[in-house]
């Protein structure tokens, strides 16, 4: 996973200032940042940089008064999560309320902390995060997870799902015999897919820019149970040109340009009646994104916050 170390100067420094910097250079791919005694460094995949997004988002930052330079250069190459696989991180809980008022529990753990009670979730995810992201800890990752519990297109009863073939072709929801096709986008450790397949879809295909993300989610696919159902995939959404498969459910954890560039691919894929689950962007994004699918023919069904994230689900 190669990455630029961006290091930014604020011209006076002023903390408030640089927390607002950080949070709008999200906007060019930023996903983590150090604070500096003048400013902040910002790190982000090649792949990802957006230099006119990031350049744009300077011209307009709030602060009148301050200026903002930066350089940009090749950071060091290290597994960028070494403290997630030397230390693991603790059992995290996430709750989707369904149509029906049903409360329902997922909890993703590491295989190392796994809580005492975990046995009384409607599922578990293991997640063993070797150099990628999304082990459920960001607010995006949990607001999507949160929508899957409570989306009737995966989910099925507990008993219903083990007694599905072992194959994972069919399943049985309400009484039908049904086909869900789901489709991750950027699928990181592949927590999305997993946790749509556990709830009973009939398969997953994921795939990322990053290569190894794509082993991370094979591997963890493996340790769940459920990599006869996913298909992973290398790539960026141009991969979506050449598949035949159409789906009913794709998810997409990605930052807002990404998203905007994107989403018209996203549809060309999507059945008739099909479920777009949208997170990675900031509440003031919405309108941005509302509009795009509207253009698309997509209509909004629910949007749900978590401090300043938002997630989108729309129906095509």
């Amino acid at each position: 996973m190669k990455y630029y170390e961006v290091t930014f100067t604020l011209s006076p420094y002023a903390a408030d200032a640089a927390d607002v910097l950080a949070a709008v250079a999200s906007e060019a791919g930023f996903e983590t940042f150090e604070e500096t005694p003048t400013g902040t460094i910002g790190y982000v995949q090649q792949q990802l940089f957006d230099q006119q997004a990031l350049d744009s988002v300077i011209a307009d930052f709030p602060f009148p008064g301050i200026a903002i330079t930066y350089t940009v250069a090749e950071a060091e190459d290290r597994d960028w999560n070494e403290q997630w696989e030397q230390e693991g991180f603790e059992p995290i809980e996430v709750r989707g309320l369904t149509a029906d008022g049903a409360s329902r529990t997922l909890v993703i753990h590491d295989g190392r902390h796994l809580p005492d009670d975990a046995h009384a979730a409607d599922i578990s995810i293991e997640i063993d995060a070797h150099l990628a992201f999304g082990t459920g800890t960001h607010e995006t990752t949990r607001m999507i997870c949160a929508t899957l519990l409570a989306n009737e297109e995966c989910r099925m009863k507990n008993e219903e799902f083990a007694t599905a073939q072992p194959n994972g072709q069919r399943s049985t929801v309400n009484g039908q015999r049904s086909m869900v096709n789901v489709l991750d986008c950027g699928c990181g450790t592949g927590i999305l897919g997993i946790c749509a397949l556990k709830l009973g879809a009939t398969s997953c295909t994921a795939y990322d820019i990053d290569e190894w993300s794509v082993d991370n989610t094979r591997h963890n696919a493996v340790i769940n149970g459920v990599d006869d159902r996913l298909q992973e995939l290398h790539g960026d959404a141009t991969l979506l040109d050449t598949l035949t498969d159409r789906f009913n459910l794709v998810m997409a954890n990605i930052n807002r340009n990404i998203l905007l560039q994107d989403m018209e691919r996203f549809v060309s894929v999507m059945l008739p009646g099909a479920t777009l689950i949208l997170s990675g962007f900031y509440r003031d994004d919405c309108p941005l994104l509302e509009e795009r699918a509207h253009a698309l023919g997509l209509t909004l069904q629910q949007t749900c916050h978590d401090g300043d994230w938002a997630c989108m689900t729309f129906k095509r």
